[in-house]
């Protein structure tokens, strides 16, 4: 793929977690796969929290994925387009995809990318911890699902 206008690859690939702390890996974990899969078009980031500063790493992008872990997700895996939604909360340092895209709105002036949140279940959270036999099965269920939005596709569907 060719970069889209602004110079930016099309795909961006927001995965969100500490290595750290257990389950909480799954986010790093994603992102390092596809780091080796070395797949054109597509740029990973990976945070420890969402920030306000993540809106402009959306600029010229066709399409985003926000990869996390999840202790409440549905096993193994939730997939779900988001749009932008103000649901800044005044006490928490983080933010949500929803706000990262509503940030995108408010400092562009434009509607942001695409933008799909592949939550994964995870288990254990704790520090120290490494990421548990479960949340690594997990991880193999969503890899597939993961290389779809990030492939050629200009068509995604959530899986039933």
């Amino acid at each position: 793929m060719s970069p889209s206008p602004g110079g930016n690859v099309p795909v961006l690939v927001l995965a969100v977690g500490n290595p750290s702390r257990g389950d909480d890996a799954i986010g790093p974990e994603l992102a390092a796969r596809l780091d080796a899969a070395r797949l054109p078009g597509v740029e990973v980031i990976v945070e420890f929290q969402l920030q306000v500063e993540n809106a402009l790493d959306l600029v010229g992008r066709e399409r985003v994925v926000f990869l996390d872990a999840g202790l409440d997700t549905p096993a193994p895996f939730e997939l779900r387009q988001v749009t932008a939604r103000d649901d800044f909360l005044h006490t928490s340092h983080a933010i949500s995809p929803e706000a990262v895209l509503a940030t995108f709105r408010r400092v562009q002036g434009a509607e942001p990318p695409e933008c799909w949140v592949l939550c994964v279940r995870g288990e254990t959270f704790e520090l120290g911890a490494p990421l548990g036999r479960a949340a690594a099965d997990n991880v193999a269920a969503a890899w597939p699902h993961l290389l779809e939005l990030c492939g050629r596709s200009r068509r995604v569907t959530a899986p039933v």
